[in-house]
This record gives C-alpha cells, sequence and structure tokens, in this order.
C-alpha cells in the first residue's frame, strides 16, 4: 500500500463515525438530539434540543435514519480526506 494512502486511511480512521455509537446516542439522548450532535448535524441538534426532538416525532423517525447518516457522513469526510492527500478514487 501506498504510503499516501496508508497515511489518508488512517486519518479517515480516527474521524469516522460509528453507527452504534450513534445508535446508542439516539437511545439515550434521542430526544435531545445527542446523536445528531454526534454526527455534526448542528443545527438540526439545536431544533431537537429545544422542542424535545419536534415533541419527540423526529425522534422517532430518525430510528430510520440513522443509519443512513453515519454512512453519508463518513463518505463525505473520506471523500475530503482522500482529495486533500490528492487521492482519487473511482
Amino acid at each position: 500500500m501506498d504510503l499516501t494512502l496508508a497515511r489518508a486511511e488512517f486519518e479517515f480512521a480516527a474521524v469516522a463515525k460509528d453507527a452504534r455509537v450513534a445508535y446508542g446516542l439516539w437511545l439515550v439522548t434521542g430526544i435531545f438530539g445527542g446523536h445528531r450532535f454526534y454526527l455534526g448535524d448542528t443545527g438540526r441538534s439545536v431544533a431537537m434540543l429545544f422542542t424535545l426532538g419536534g415533541l419527540g416525532v423526529w425522534t422517532l423517525a430518525d430510528v430510520f435514519f440513522v443509519g443512513r447518516r453515519v454512512r453519508a457522513v463518513n463518505r463525505e469526510r473520506r471523500a475530503a480526506i482522500m482529495a486533500r492527500h490528492g487521492i482519487v478514487e473511482g
């Protein structure tokens, strides 16, 4: 493996989000948007915090979207890191 690629993969591993952690936060702090804070969705997190998860509606809906959001966040972070290292993925 190329040293640059190894360095980029190591950097990504340090910032990658884990779906199990996100679901655990959803379970414990979902109504306050804890899982959204973890994923970096600050605006939605604050909205959930002040509306108690949209009176629970957003919190319940998020059970179906947390896994997809984790994958999207990780995909975006990986692409940004690879681009910063000059690695183009196909």
